[in-house]
């Protein structure tokens, strides 16, 4: 996997995948780890706009912890009406990749 800047590196990313598997021997391929590596990425630019975002509404002009975590709902996959509504990013609209 070639390191960009700005992304997630792949041991990192097998790292936070194996703290959900259920069996140790799960493997997970490199097309994965990339696919991986560039949701998080997008989840984590996602919020720091957001967050920046909700400092500029409360005429801030530095981005504190209070506004990522009033963003975080925001970023959650909200289920209503038994479908899957996605919040975070218009670009994955209409998929629910991160899952509580």
């Amino acid at each position: 996997m070639e390191e960009r800047e700005g992304c997630f590196r792949k041991e990192t990313v097998e790292r936070l995948l194996r703290l959900h598997f259920r069996d140790g021997r799960t493997r997970v391929n490199g097309d994965a780890l990339l696919l991986m590596a560039e949701l998080l990425t997008v989840f984590v630019r996602e919020a720091a706009a957001r967050a920046a975002r909700q400092a500029q509404a409360e005429d801030l002009e530095k981005v504190d912890i209070e506004h990522v975590e009033k963003v975080l709902p925001q970023l959650r996959c909200a289920h209503q009406h038994g479908k899957a509504a996605v919040a975070f990013s218009a670009n994955v609209r209409n998929r629910c990749f991160f899952r509580r």
